[in-house]
């Protein structure tokens, strides 16, 4: 009887341990499958790869979908700024075709500003007979907007330079007066009142109108032309008081879509081609985002499943870095970039329906999705060791950086708030704390720096001993220490890998718990090795030298 007993107990004994060696191959041999690259995974177990076939189609397929948009994009900035330059040379008397500064073009004498707007008033006056464009006056219920013009100016002042006195009440009136295109004859005379200027009450004087125009040149890329609304903006800006009347010519330019239209040709049937091609990447992208969220999916529940029996053997958890092999950062990228190329369709859909007129916000959605996507591209060459050196070097020198650049950083804004304020005044480069820090970086980058030391003016000599001690400080100190120990971080991170990759990198629980064993055992259905060689792609056909396991997150 006592031998019957002791040979249950062993039979039981020995059944739990095979069940628990069953367990652990089989969580082995999904571990292994999780992180093999698509080709050992169509190797091992016949698995058609269709997440890296989907990623080629869509990289293919939305780089397309960009430079579409971008040809049509361009068609419109360029109607933009060729519009602008239109009613610059138009409206202003005397520009000649380059902006001076933020200005496009000053006066000095009460007779020019008087010139200046009694001719942009006539010019609006036989606009219909002097534009080569197809332009007209802005119409609401079917009469012309009218033209406004305001002027703002202090409401008392007395001024008397030679006795060193002023008197002046610093609020602020204003004043206007509209103009109907219709009104050629009469109307300067009625409201001459309004043309008595006194200067040194003047602040400024505003010229505002609205026109309408359409942009045929989209016709011939197949497009249908979109209407636009022209809010122009003239400015004679006296706020300095200094001598310099500055004028500005602003423009506002929304579109819409047209009313009345009739086309013929091919632009229509050609809008209908592109919004099926933005569905099937829209498509090939919900494919993508679904694929690579299951793969997520996975990867949580296998984490699971090892931690529990991680914890059930070495009675511990698994540490953060193997945690972090199981959350791929490259799923989520691929999931914010179809997002991003989802909305982007979406939206060109809703502008080639002449539904919306947002080119900007698209081509930032647009131009973003196409950036994560062939950035995601570093993804599966790291599955190659030569090309692996770069990502693994990125992420080992990303920390450090990261650190170093803060604390570069406060020198760097130092600077920047330095060079304005004591600089700003005498330098055009150092007149806003954007222009700064654009100024430091390009001199960073040695870019541009005989031209930032010549154009500072030796009016100041206190300023511009300082400017010389500000300028050569910065540049020895990022240019020979800085940029030096940047490079050094990243040439040491790189060197460390260099090593890991010829001796051996440091094993986690997790490699060591993959390296067990070496072979991964074939599915039911899988082929045998020599009817694998001839039935595979190209790039699965090579029967690997070794198969140890390599993470790649």
């Amino acid at each position: 009887m006592e031998m019957l007993v002791r040979y249950l107990d062993r039979r039981e004994s020995s059944s739990s341990i095979t069940q628990s060696v069953i367990k652990e191959e089989v969580l082995r041999d999904d571990l292994k499958y999780y992180f093999m690259s698509p080709c050992e995974k169509y190797r091992a177990r016949g698995q058609v790869p269709w997440k890296l076939g989907v990623q080629i189609l869509k990289i293919v397929m939305i780089t397309t979908q960009l430079i579409l948009f971008g040809l049509n994009n361009q068609l419109v900035v360029s109607y933009k700024e060729e519009n602008v330059m239109a009613f610059k040379n138009l409206f202003l008397k005397g520009y000649s075709g380059v902006d001076e500064d933020d200005y496009s073009v000053a006066v000095y004498t009460q007779q020019d500003v008087f010139d200046r707007l009694f001719y942009v008033l006539d010019q609006y006056d036989h606009l219909g007979h002097l534009s080569v464009g197809p332009i007209s006056y802005a119409e609401d219920n079917g009469k012309p907007v009218p033209l406004i013009m305001c002027k703002e100016y202090y409401k008392r002042a007395s001024v008397k330079p030679s006795d060193e006195a002023y008197d002046i009440d610093a609020q602020l009136e204003t004043v206007c007066m509209s103009k109907d295109p219709a009104s050629v004859h009469g109307w300067r005379t009625e409201n001459s009142s309004f043309f008595d200027l006194e200067f040194y009450r003047l602040v400024d004087i505003k010229i505002t109108f609205q026109l309408k125009g359409i942009n045929l040149q989209t016709v011939r890329s197949h497009e249908l032309p979109d209407c636009y609304t022209f809010f122009v903006t003239i400015t004679f800006d006296n706020q300095c008081h200094s001598g310099k009347v500055k004028i500005f010519l602003e423009i506002d330019a929304p579109r819409s879509p047209c009313k009345n239209w009739k086309i013929s040709g091919t632009a229509q049937k050609n809008t209908h081609y592109l919004l099926f091609f933005d569905s099937f990447v829209i498509l090939v992208c919900l494919t993508s985002a679904v694929l690579c969220t299951r793969s997520i999916v996975l990867a949580v529940r296998l984490l699971q499943r090892f931690s529990r029996f991680f914890h059930d053997n070495s009675k511990c958890n698994v540490c953060q870095s193997d945690k972090k092999e199981f959350l791929n950062g490259w799923y989520v990228l691929v999931i914010v970039s179809d997002t991003l190329t989802i909305v982007g369709s979406i939206l060109k859909m809703e502008i080639q329906a002449k539904s919306l007129t947002s080119y900007d916000v698209c081509s930032i959605f647009l131009g973003t999705s196409t950036l994560l996507v062939w950035v995601g591209v570093i993804r599966y060459l790291g599955y190659f060791q030569k090309y692996n050196v770069l990502i693994l070097t990125m992420k080992a020198a990303f920390p450090k950086v990261l650190r170093f650049c803060c604390c570069a950083g406060m020198i760097y804004l130092g600077y920047t708030f330095c060079g304005w304020i004591v600089l700003g005044p005498y330098h055009e480069k150092f007149e806003g704390l954007s222009r700064v820090a654009e100024c430091l970086f390009s001199l960073v980058n040695g870019d541009d720096m005989f031209t930032t030391f010549a154009q500072l003016k030796d009016r100041n000599t206190l300023v511009w001993v300082f400017s010389r001690v500000y300028l050569y400080s910065f540049i020895s100190l990022y240019i020979y220490m800085v940029l030096s120990l940047f490079i050094a971080i990243i040439t040491d991170a790189y060197e460390t890998i260099k090593n890991y990759q010829k001796n051996g990198f440091p094993l986690t629980d997790l490699q060591k718990f993959l390296k067990e064993e070496k072979d991964f055992p074939p599915g039911e259905d899988t082929e045998t090795d020599s009817q694998m060689r001839y039935s595979s792609p190209c790039c699965c056909r090579r029967a690997p030298r070794d198969d140890d396991i390599t993470l790649t997150s």
